[in-house]
């Protein structure tokens, strides 16, 4: 690829109000209790990692169903409307869709494919496990909004340096590096 060219990584993660137990404890033989609303709400967040820069594009969206990820292609292409854009993606049904496929061709959008059921290959799906573990394990906020704000907020605080680390970029064995 050009040096030119926006070299994107793609995925999508759900997060939802009900936090993901990691961690706790209880006397033994006891049972822990966990205070949750009762109300669990889902939003997705649609996101791009520029491989060669470090920046972290996000859209939140209610849903992922394939207008919204037709909506995510236009806002890339908005984002990085001077240069061409590659796309590495996963073959979601929302991705693979002709729909999808044509909107990404019409917006000179090349797509790239990652081989079926590799997420450990997309490194915006490291980022995500890592933002989880950080800011949603163990706790619930007072409302998905909350959650999705703060979600958003926690990758603002890191650099594009640091983004590019938890993504697993620096590590010898990723697998661009070894191309």
């Amino acid at each position: 690829m050009p040096a030119s060219t926006a070299l994107l990584a793609e995925d999508e993660t759900d997060l939802l109000l009900f936090p993901p137990l990691r961690a706790g404890w209880a006397l033994r033989g006891q049972t822990a209790s966990v205070l949750i609303s009762g109300r669990n709400a889902r939003r997705t967040l649609f996101g791009t990692l520029h491989l060669r820069s470090g920046h972290l594009l996000l859209m939140e969206r209610t849903r992922h169903r394939r207008l919204e990820f037709q909506e995510f292609l236009d806002f890339i292409r908005w984002h990085y409307r001077a240069q061409p854009v590659a796309l590495l993606l996963d073959e979601h049904s929302t991705h693979t869709h002709e729909e999808s496929q044509s909107l990404a061709e019409d917006l000179d959008i090349e797509l790239l494919w990652l081989p079926k059921r590799s997420p450990h290959l997309n490194p915006v799906d490291h980022l995500w496990g890592f933002g989880k573990k950080e800011v949603c394990a163990n706790w619930q906020q007072s409302s998905i909004d909350a959650q999705v704000d703060q979600f958003m907020r926690f990758y603002e605080t890191l650099s594009a340096t640091e983004i590019l680390r938890k993504a697993g970029l620096f590590s010898a064995d990723f697998w661009l590096n070894k191309m």
